[in-house]
């Protein structure tokens, strides 16, 4: 990953929500993107030019242009119309940036699409976080990677989100993804935390 004093940035055409450049890089803010704040905590996943990435949960595309900035090629899920417009516009200015209007929850809608990754990034607002990961780990190489940014309010509002984190982890047990990292977001994100998994098969 690319710092400059201490600011997370990343190489690219710019102007794509307004993010301000510094030494002609642009700026990866990590207050508008969890996988931003992951890094600024010490996340040590590198994504590099020879690097493959399925994100689901893509947006309007900003965490993904970033990630475009550094790797191969990203193959962005979406399933929203007004977030997939945007999505299509900064597609539409990068060529490594392949959007999906398909949902998460059903991979074999885009399956024939998206060839093997070295990284999985998942940011997906559903109470079944750990079954999506799971069902999307089939496009994962072994030993590849996974973070999984879980809302734990977006899964159950009546719980502390350090028992819904809990619970996924436990969901993760026996399955391809195992954990090694639980990193909370604070002070970027509020009742945010990444996973950070490696496949190996069970």
């Amino acid at each position: 990953m690319i710092w400059i004093d201490g600011v997370l940035v990343s190489s690219g055409q710019g102007g794509v929500y307004g993010e301000r450049t510094l030494s002609g890089k642009r700026v990866w803010n990590p207050y508008r993107s969890k996988l931003a704040a992951y890094y600024h905590l010490g996340g040590d996943v590198e994504i590099g030019p020879s690097t493959r990435v399925l994100y689901l949960g893509a947006a309007h595309g900003t965490t993904v242009s970033h990630v475009a900035d550094y790797a191969e090629i990203v193959y962005a899920v979406e399933n929203a119309c007004i977030p997939m417009r945007d999505l299509l516009a900064v597609a539409a200015g990068r060529k490594n940036i392949i959007p999906l209007f398909a949902d998460a929850t059903r991979p074999r809608e885009y399956g024939p699409l998206v060839e093997t990754v070295q990284l999985l990034v998942q940011d997906v607002a559903h109470p079944d976080q750990a079954g999506i990961a799971i069902a999307n780990s089939v496009f994962l190489e072994e030993g590849g990677a996974a973070i999984l940014a879980i809302k734990a309010r977006s899964i159950d509002v009546s719980r502390s989100p350090r028992e819904v984190v809990e619970e996924v982890c436990r969901t993760l047990t026996g399955t391809p993804l195992v954990v090694g990292k639980v990193i909370w977001l604070e002070p970027y994100h509020r009742d945010h935390a990444i996973l950070v998994c490696r496949k190996h098969e069970p």
